[in-house]
């Protein structure tokens, strides 16, 4: 039997990467070695992480190998879905239209600003005492 071919992807989102692997299969989903539902305990994430599959109509019709670090998980969910769009942009690149359209090849640039000297956080300042 042949190895079965693999389509790659990297997804970026703050801190988080996620490097992805998608093939033709029945539909599975791992992360890390766990499964979505055991990963992404909200929904919100879950949804988010796999907006690509739904989008492109290829929900249960391929296997998804995730290996996601760094972050948080709001920041991974982020990454597995940029991921997943590249993975399957290589596996079909006729998806592009469909991929852009719902605008999921963008990777998110927003960072967390840094903590400025004198200040309790990024922007906050200490509690001004007038007396």
């Amino acid at each position: 039997m042949p190895s079965p071919t693999y389509y790659w992807g990297t997804g970026r989102r703050k801190e988080s990467i996620a490097r992805v692997r998608v093939r033709p299969g029945e539909g599975q989903i791992v992360i890390n070695g766990r499964s979505i539902e055991d990963y992404f305990p909200r929904q919100l994430w879950r949804l988010n992480a796999l907006e690509p599959l739904k989008v492109s109509g290829m929900e249960g019709k391929i296997d998804v190998f995730i290996k996601a670090q760094g972050g948080g998980l709001s920041g991974q969910a982020g990454a597995v879905r940029l991921g997943i769009a590249r993975a399957l942009l290589s596996l079909d690149p006729e998806m592009r239209p469909v991929l852009k359209k719902a605008d999921l090849l963008a990777r998110d640039p927003r960072m967390v600003e840094r903590k400025k000297f004198g200040r309790r956080k990024a922007r906050a300042l200490y509690q001004y005492s007038k007396r």
